[in-house]
């Protein structure tokens, strides 16, 4: 039976990732509520989700176009990373662990991309 994006690992990481900013997010501020933390949950979720969508697309020009919003979701996910760790919600260990992983999915993102491109 097959499961979809989760079959690869470019959506099984990006999975994780968004995961892990659930976990980290639900210790902020409660003033963060209708801001960082919403901001940040929705663009997490926008990579896997437009991973996912694009992986069930029947053309290869539209799979490669959800990839690419994909990747410009994450540039959002860098920048509030960046916003948390600057603001002292979250250490910089946390931010290295979780920004790690981002980039992990970039770069797994950018390989899939290239090997769908003609």
């Amino acid at each position: 039976m097959e499961k979809g994006f989760r079959t690869l690992t470019t959506g099984q990481k990006a999975y994780e990732l968004t995961l892990e900013i659930y976990r980290i997010t639900r210790d902020y501020p409660k003033h963060e509520q209708f801001g960082l933390i919403s901001q940040m949950r929705r663009s997490s979720l926008s990579v896997v989700a437009n991973i996912a969508e694009g992986y069930e697309r029947q053309h290869r020009k539209e799979y490669i176009q959800f990839l690419t919003i994909a990747k410009g979701s994450l540039g959002e996910v860098e920048t509030y990373l960046l916003f948390s760790r600057d603001l002292g919600y979250i250490n910089v260990e946390k931010y290295n662990m979780i920004d790690n992983k981002r980039q992990e999915v970039a770069r797994l993102l950018k390989g899939l991309i290239k090997s769908l491109q003609p």
